[in-house]
């Protein structure tokens, strides 16, 4: 038996951590708060748990206090100046947008430039009026959304499958070393096999239906998800389950209320990045024997040398990938509003 059992611990200790989310937080912040920083003072729980958050948030990203700046002698205007180039220091949120918007702009000038010289093929370079022209003629196609519809049914079948696999896998395989032993060899060796060379095999087994197409993203993704979970759920505190056992938690609450909570932000972001891999995986998946899709136009597109039209459907996967990742991190930022979603 573990030396944290919660038979060892004292009555009144033993039902802490199922007395409510309250008692065991306040005990929680007499055991990490430093007795010094609270001494003479006469605060509640919300202050302690401000003070000792705003030392950790200024710890981790290594800047120092008010106090601290306010005699260090260094100007405020100063301060203010060099925050652009700090490492890992935020940036108002105009100018963010505004370097983003830049990016675009300064690849579409480039674009334009290039397409305009005499060194360059516009067989492969088309120049921005031809792919504008492309454009409007594929979005007024009734195919298009038909081909649209096709491909997010698939990549979100396949991303949906290995989540639902993949995510209970990896937390038991960053919880227990049996887990890890058993399952990380087999999924670092399955995930180093190119996706393209599992074709011949899925056909067989799985036919040229929609099931081979999806097996094919699930198969992309999967292995990289398990992997990344396990990490995640290996990157919650030790400390937190010590902390856990001791206020009289059993294995199952913390497996359910500590591990599975703390990791969450992060298994979240890892869901964003798995997500966007399923769609590069959709030319592969849309090899085999499809008849609609945007891969599938991709591809025969193609065979003709139709470049115009082979960016538009480019731009498109980019603008659904771009869109899908904007709503992963708004929905990380509005569900897990606790944790320091400002590194992802």
């Amino acid at each position: 038996m573990s030396k944290y059992s919660a038979s060892r611990d004292p009555p009144g200790q033993r039902n802490a951590f199922r007395n409510g989310p309250e008692t065991w937080l306040a005990d929680a912040v007499n055991a990490v708060a430093p007795a010094s920083a609270l001494a003479g003072t006469e605060c509640d729980l919300g202050s302690r748990m401000a003070i000792v958050a705003r030392k950790t948030l200024a710890l981790d990203k290594g800047t120092p206090l008010d106090d601290e700046l306010s005699g260090s002698g260094v100007p405020r205007a100063a301060r203010e100046h060099t925050r652009w180039f700090e490492l890992r220091r935020d940036i108002p949120v105009w100018s963010y947008r505004a370097l983003a918007a830049g990016g675009f702009v300064a690849v579409g000038l480039l674009w334009a430039w290039l397409s305009q010289r005499d060194f360059v093929n516009p067989v492969f370079v088309p120049t921005p009026a031809s792919v504008w022209e492309a454009a409007g003629a594929i979005l007024s196609d009734e195919s298009l959304w038909l081909d649209v519809k096709a491909s997010f049914i698939r990549v979100t079948a396949g991303f949906l499958l290995a989540a639902i696999m993949g995510v209970p896998l990896g937390i038991f395989m960053g919880s227990f070393k049996v887990f890890e032993g058993l399952l990380q060899p087999i999924t670092e060796f399955v995930r180093y096999i190119p996706v393209p060379a599992l074709i011949p095999i899925f056909m067989v087994l799985f036919g040229i239906d929609e099931l081979s197409k999806i097996m094919l993203i699930w198969v992309g993704t999967f292995f990289q998800l398990v992997l990344m979970v396990a990490d995640e759920t290996r990157r919650v505190p030790y400390e937190l389950l010590q902390v856990s056992y001791t206020l009289g938690a059993r294995r199952r609450e913390v497996l359910r209320l500590v591990m599975w909570r703390g990791a969450r932000p992060g298994i979240f972001d890892a869901l964003r990045l798995c997500n966007g891999w399923a769609w590069t995986y959709l030319v592969v998946a849309e090899l085999v024997a499809a008849n609609e899709g945007l891969g599938y136009r991709v591809l025969k597109f193609s065979r003709f040398l139709q470049t115009p039209k082979i960016w538009v459907y480019l731009a498109l996967l980019g603008v659904i990938g771009l869109g899908l990742d904007i709503l992963f991190r708004a929905a990380n930022r509005q569900l897990f509003h606790w944790a320091d979603t400002s590194k992802r």
